[in-house]
């Protein structure tokens, strides 16, 4: 998007459908990645683009009635992403894995997860964690709290479905879906697990807004 600022740096105005802020993956908060991976893709660092192991556990959780999850790996979602559709055929499947296998071999595990965590679209207009942050909590992405990192770490399944300005209720369960995960993999404690479940998120329900008396003048700066 098209952001205005003062002279002395504040921000005056933002135009354009989507929001994007990048956020390296150095400054992406470890709790964040770790809730992300516990939902999305818990075995991430280990396997090489398509985890056959989640395979079998998601076809076994399927069948049985356990937790639900994907076979996608992050790696496997970045290249449909980036290239395919979201249309559930087999040859795509066959095409995103070979795409998957080829971006391992070309990118860094970290580098992978910096582009997904940058590109992926997580509602309300917002790709990437840094703009969700700031659109959903109205913070940059380093002060998120273990709660709303869950929350957000829950949307990339269906971010219509489970957003907390829409469908609160369902982002609710689905939080907790991803607190539980961290806690069943160790990334936190039972006391931080309890305390997040119990925390008032304060989801905005409205856009952005400018701490400003100028619009027009951001108006101006757009028409130029």
């Amino acid at each position: 998007p098209l952001r205005v600022f003062t002279s002395d740096g504040v921000l005056i105005g933002e135009f354009g459908p989507e929001r994007r802020e990048f956020v390296a993956i150095k400054d992406i908060p470890l709790i964040q990645r770790q809730a992300l991976l516990a939902i999305e893709d818990a075995r991430f660092y280990e396997h090489g683009g398509v985890d056959y192991k989640g395979v079998g556990r998601a076809l076994l959780a399927n069948l049985t009635g356990g937790f639900k999850q994907g076979a996608s790996t992050i790696t496997q979602q970045l290249a449909r992403e980036f290239y395919l559709t979201r249309e559930k055929l087999i040859s795509r499947k066959v095409v995103e894995a070979r795409l998957a296998f080829k971006i391992e071999r070309t990118l860094s595990k970290d580098q992978i997860l910096e582009l997904y965590m940058n590109q992926i679209y997580l509602g309300q207009r917002a790709y990437g964690f840094g703009a969700a942050a700031r659109i959903y909590f109205g913070k940059p992405l380093k002060d998120v709290s273990l709660a709303q990192a869950a929350m957000l770490a829950g949307l990339p399944q269906s971010p219509g479905v489970v957003n907390p300005v829409l469908n609160p209720k369902r982002a609710a369960a689905r939080q907790r879906l991803v607190l539980k995960r961290m806690r069943e993999l160790g990334n936190i404690t039972e006391a931080q697990l309890q305390q997040a479940l119990t925390e008032d998120l304060h989801v905005r329900t409205e856009g952005p807004s400018y701490n400003n008396h100028a619009p027009y003048v951001a108006e101006m700066v757009r028409q130029a």
